[in-house]
């Protein structure tokens, strides 16, 4: 019984932490400073407490400037 509870415990260990991070799964995007290359995920605007400019495009934390919304770069991935 000590390999079953084992692997029960690990299942359910992981399962919670999927639930807790929505983040992964509700992202469209990131916000990119073409100048700077700082990429922040759209979800973690927030939580990084960036500036934001009138329209609400948030703001490169190094620069200062106004920052570029993409769905994936330009390699491809969807990030």
């Amino acid at each position: 019984m000590g390999i079953i509870d084992t692997v029960s415990s690990a299942l359910s260990s992981n399962a919670a932490s999927d639930d807790g991070d929505d983040s992964r799964r509700n992202s469209e995007g990131a916000y990119w400073c073409d100048d700077c290359d700082v990429r922040v995920r759209d979800v973690a605007v927030d939580a990084e407490d960036l500036a934001r400019d009138a329209d609400g495009t948030p703001l490169c934390p190094d620069c200062g400037a106004a920052m570029r919304f993409e769905r994936s770069h330009a390699d491809g991935c969807a990030c």
